[in-house]
């Protein structure tokens, strides 16, 4: 297959799905399944085999991501229930002050962010907003910008977020590397985006009309019975501590030995998920005089708004093992190696396009992972924690009209469209380039 024809068979295929989900309003997961189909069958790939080839990558990307999304959703939802996310809003709200109520919620966004989505941590912490924004006499973007630009940070940047996982395990990147480094990262972009930006849009864009959402929660009070705010964080960030410890295993213990083994053991992804949730069902959750029952409701009916996010997942999974395995991504990894386009370009620039395309952050960096991580194997000198953050920060861009996470945030601060484009599609895009400029300075440092 030559280059130009592989070239043009991907630009064809990614084009068709911006059209047909943006233009057309065609369910993602079916427009990804059939461009896939159609593109392996252009390809030349034999007909008996498509399916297949969009099958095995599909389930080798929900059988590494399926758990964690699970787990998480339930960590999540604990979180929520228990009134622990009021906690840490509270605490850290009044030791910032009124001045600095926007750098307050930057933080709590950083740290509730962790372990849910982006959608969810939204909804669990709009109505925080909404009471610190009128308790501080604050203008509300002010206080709302650095919450969503902190959560959008976290789920593009930072293990043990699906997203992120995909594109570690593409990479083959060490994930306590990935977390420190997304941490070093991610910060200085969250204050960029979130604080510094936030009190520039807030200026200058002003919501119309009152706020119905707003108005409900303004003139009621957290509950005094909340959880103390030290075991509140521990839980939310006992999953991270774990991968943390468990990519140091080898330093602390030697290689397989009975230590190193239990230390890599509870270092996995799926385990320290898991140990944090069960920790969250007793602190959280019996401690806080929940029944089982109660608990088995909760973690039951969290679960059902996760059936689309998986789909997409599959389905970009799929997408990227049909353009490997049809020799499409073999071209233009032949092509890109003999143009010599930095990697870390590549990968950010492939992300930012499914993004347009699809809508959901999750979908481009497994789709971008997929295409870009044979290259990866193929060159030397780049750093695989580097192009994780790099596909992630690519993965956020734009935040187009068909991303949930765009009509969400309209609909809850009251905003129109154009303004709506001018925070959140500008915060996004800030997040994106600045994800891209920080990681090719590290770059340099890192390899």
């Amino acid at each position: 297959m030559s280059s130009i024809f592989a070239i043009s068979l991907a630009t064809a295929a990614i084009t068709a799905v911006v059209i047909l989900i943006a233009r057309f309003r065609i369910n993602p997961f079916i427009v990804l399944f059939s461009v896939s189909v159609l593109l392996a069958l252009v390809a030349g790939m034999p007909a008996d085999k498509v399916v297949g080839s969009f099958e095995a990558g599909a389930g080798h990307v929900l059988g590494h991501v399926g758990t964690v999304i699970a787990l998480g959703t339930m960590l999540g939802k604990m979180l929520a229930e228990s009134g622990g996310a009021d906690r840490i809003v509270l605490t850290i709200a009044t030791l910032s002050g009124r001045r600095h109520v926007d750098w307050a919620m930057m933080l709590i966004g950083l740290l509730v962010g962790l372990p849910v989505f982006f959608e969810v941590g939204f909804v669990l912490l709009i109505p925080l907003v909404f009471v610190l924004a009128d308790r501080t006499q604050t203008p509300l973007l002010r206080v709302a910008l650095p919450m969503g630009a902190a959560l959008s940070i976290t789920h593009a940047l930072i293990p043990p977020h699906p997203a992120a996982l995909l594109a570690l395990s593409a990479y083959h990147a060490d994930i306590g590397k990935t977390i420190l480094l997304g941490i070093v990262i991610g910060t200085p972009i969250a204050v960029i985006a979130g604080p510094v930006f936030g009190r520039f849009a807030s200026a200058r864009v002003i919501p119309e009309g009152v706020n119905p959402l707003a108005k409900q929660f303004v003139n009621s009070k957290p509950s005094e019975n909340l959880p103390r705010f030290g075991i509140t964080v521990f839980t939310v960030l006992s999953p991270v501590i774990l991968m943390l410890v468990g990519s140091m295993a080898d330093r602390v213990a030697a290689p397989h030995t009975i230590p190193n083994n239990i230390l890599h053991f509870v270092g996995n992804t799926d385990i320290a998920l898991l140990l944090a949730t069960v920790l969250s069902f007793y602190v959280l959750g019996h401690a806080r005089g929940f029944s089982r029952e109660t608990i088995l409701r909760f973690t039951n009916e969290c679960l059902g708004p996760t059936a689309l996010i998986m789909l997409l997942v599959g389905a970009g999974g799929g997408f990227g093992r049909v353009l490997v395995d049809s020799g499409v991504s073999r071209s233009i990894t032949d092509t890109a190696l003999g143009a010599h386009v930095p990697l870390l370009v590549l990968a950010w620039m492939l992300a930012a396009i499914v993004r347009v395309a699809c809508g959901s952050s999750t979908v481009a960096m497994a789709t971008a992972s997929g295409i870009v991580a044979p290259i990866l194997a193929h060159s030397t000198g780049v750093s695989a924690e580097l192009m994780v953050l790099v596909t992630g920060a690519g993965s956020v861009a734009f935040g187009p009209m068909n991303d949930a996470g765009f009509w969400q945030l309209k609909e809850y601060l009251g905003l129109t469209v154009p303004q709506t484009l001018k925070t959140w599609s500008v915060l996004e895009t800030l997040i994106a380039v600045c994800g891209l400029v920080f990681c090719m300075i590290a770059s340099i440092f890192v390899h």
